[in-house]
């Protein structure tokens, strides 16, 4: 176990990339990050969706949620958005979340997570770029 954990450490998703969690997500994925050294933490209470996206944009964080508004393109685009990791594991399996993101952090071969939604169920991750809104007719 332990030479699985110290493959898994901020080299394997680049040193870099920072995560922020919605507060919908169970508090045993940030502590499993952050014991890989990774940058993670919740976002600030009481910030709006709007507010959050336009936050993680800024900062170039990667948000964790799973908040299915999130998947909206006609909301929330790559023009809005820095990089979303949708969870679609169940919050009440935390053993799942865990082996699940493990599975992510060493299986995707992501240089670069800006545009990018990445779903990540029980037993796969699909990676796919975050549309804009021209590519949805939205003009603002």
């Amino acid at each position: 176990m332990q030479r699985v954990e110290t493959m898994l450490s901020s080299e394997s998703i680049g040193k870099k990339q920072k995560f922020l969690l919605d507060e919908n997500v169970n508090n045993i994925l940030l502590k499993f990050l952050n014991s890989l050294k990774i940058d993670a933490n919740y976002k600030p209470k009481g910030l709006s969706n709007g507010k959050l996206a336009e936050f993680f944009k800024i900062d170039k964080k990667v948000l964790i949620t799973n908040d299915n508004d999130f998947n909206d393109p006609i909301i929330y685009s790559k023009d809005d958005i820095y990089s979303i990791i949708l969870l679609k594991v169940p919050q009440n399996k935390p053993e799942s979340l865990i082996t699940s993101f493990k599975k992510f952090l060493k299986e995707n071969n992501i240089k670069n997570f800006e545009g990018k939604l990445i779903t990540l169920y029980e037993d796969e991750f699909d990676v796919e770029s975050l549309a804009t809104k021209y590519e949805y007719g939205v003009v603002d």
